[in-house]
């Protein structure tokens, strides 16, 4: 039950732009005892039923930028199975501090980003 719950608050808070995916990396390495390469493959299975609705929802709201999309799609297939072959080569240990610098940088990132409505009329 615990699961359905986390994946239900994690899910809302994707909605909300607030990265439920790292949040639920978090849960199932701290408190449900998975481990990390476990855990990122099941977020990569979450992210898969989120992704979706999030694209079509900022497509309709002219909130992405094609050519821009296009070229981070590109660069995607290009390192990610360069990532892949690093993060297998990475000691858990160094993986998991890695993560965590990550994330506390985007946190610091969000917290003194400053704040105000993007510009829509760009992103056509």
């Amino acid at each position: 039950m615990s699961g359905f719950f986390v994946g239900a608050v994690t899910g809302i808070l994707s909605g909300f732009g607030i990265g439920g995916g790292s949040l639920l990396i978090l849960w199932l390495t701290i408190f449900e005892g998975i481990a990390q390469y476990t855990a990122a493959g099941i977020n990569l299975l979450y992210f898969l039923c989120c992704a979706p609705a999030a694209l079509i929802s900022h497509f309709r709201n002219h909130l992405i930028h094609k050519r821009a999309a296009l070229w981070c799609a590109l660069a995607g297939c290009i390192t990610s199975p360069l990532a892949s072959l690093a993060a297998n080569a990475i000691p858990i240990d160094w993986l998991r501090r890695l993560f965590g610098v990550l994330l506390l940088i985007l946190g610091f990132k969000e917290l003194f980003a400053k704040t105000g409505s993007p510009d829509q009329s760009s992103h056509k």
